[in-house]
């Protein structure tokens, strides 16, 4: 009878047949390829809990909420509101982020706003400091900012419980830079993002200025006064008048408002914020995108029900055209009168 040979781990290295060959290696291959593996998940899973541990930490203690991993220069922006007028349920422990949505008269900010408020978690109020009541003084403006951000503003376009970014818009003239310290201070210690929206050619600005100045009193929309559209119908019957420029006023009123645009990117630019132009949203949608990101929303299409009054050239919408051009030509607003 044959005695079986003991196995020795040296064995390992005895190569007996191609077959056997095969095995050993497949074998020693899977073992390495394992323990790799391993060790990369139990290296991940301690940066893991490291970034967690500096990151999350202090706002779960603080709100009692579990959520994900955000950047640390996210957490200033990340609120939890507690309103006095509704509760917000299971969302109280979702993140919400204030904003303002900064610009001027006809420069397409209600477009603007429209879309925005087309996505499911995002609630803009509109021009809230449009009565003068409600900008007074800065302690005022303050008060109602801390009434939309705790989310106790109602409006039409109130997302309640599950809004994930709230905020309103706000003009310029309306008090936006008169008390601009005290706002921008406010922005800064609140976690206030701000938008800026501004018109390029700010000759077509004027124009719809114009146009919408003599809605206001002529009302040719059934004695309706429209400043924004939303059928082509409605469109084309506003789009009819075309306005006298005053050519003493022209330069002047573009001046103004390049100044003024340019003093409210100067005043606001300690906040967080973006700058868009209402051309650049037209000829590329991608910009919505941007602003979505902006905002840390989850991404979605957006779209408006309003409708464009003014398309084409200028040349067709000012009464005075040949003055304009000749005015304009050889300063540095004559690339306004190119179409855009």
């Amino acid at each position: 009878m044959e005695i079986p040979k003991l196995w020795k781990p040296q064995d390992l290295f005895v190569i007996k047949s191609p077959k056997q060959s095969l095995r050993l290696v497949l074998l020693v291959f899977a073992v390495v390829c394992g323990i790799y593996i391993l060790s990369m998940c139990i290296n991940q899973t301690s940066n893991y809990l490291l970034q967690a541990k500096s990151l999350s930490i202090h706002v779960i203690n603080r709100h009692n909420c579990h959520y994900p991993i955000f950047q640390e220069e996210d957490i200033h922006y990340l609120h939890f509101p507690k309103p006095q007028t509704f509760t917000r349920e299971e969302c109280a422990c979702n993140p919400v982020r204030f904003f303002a949505i900064l610009s001027m008269q006809r420069s397409g900010s209600g477009w603007f706003e429209t879309l925005l408020n087309s996505h499911m978690n995002v609630s803009s109020n509109g021009e809230i400091f449009g009565a003068k009541s409600r900008r007074t003084n800065a302690s005022v403006i303050l008060e109602i900012m801390d009434n939309v951000f705790n989310l106790d503003w109602i409006s039409s376009s109130s997302k309640n419980e599950c809004t994930a970014a709230i905020g309103f818009k706000w003009m310029l003239n309306q008090g936006a830079l008169e008390y601009h310290e005290e706002i921008v201070d406010y922005f800064n210690r609140r976690g206030v993002s701000a938008i800026f929206l501004f018109r390029r050619n700010l000759l077509r600005r004027l124009i719809s200025l114009l146009a919408n100045s003599y809605d206001k009193d002529a009302k040719p929309l059934n004695g309706t006064h429209k400043s924004h559209t939303h059928s082509p119908y409605e469109a084309k019957v506003l789009a009819k008048y075309k306005p006298v420029v005053n050519m003493s006023l022209l330069i002047p009123n573009l001046r103004n408002a390049q100044r003024k645009a340019n003093r409210a990117l100067e005043c606001f630019k300690s906040t967080r914020h973006i700058l868009l132009y209402y051309e650049d949203i037209v000829q590329n949608r991608t910009k919505l995108a941007d602003v979505q990101e902006f905002l840390g929303l989850p991404q979605r299409e957006l779209i408006s029900g309003q409708v464009k009054i003014h398309n084409g050239p200028l040349s067709q919408q000012i009464e005075n055209w040949d003055e304009v051009q000749n005015r304009l030509k050889g300063t540095p607003y004559d690339t306004f009168l190119i179409k855009d």
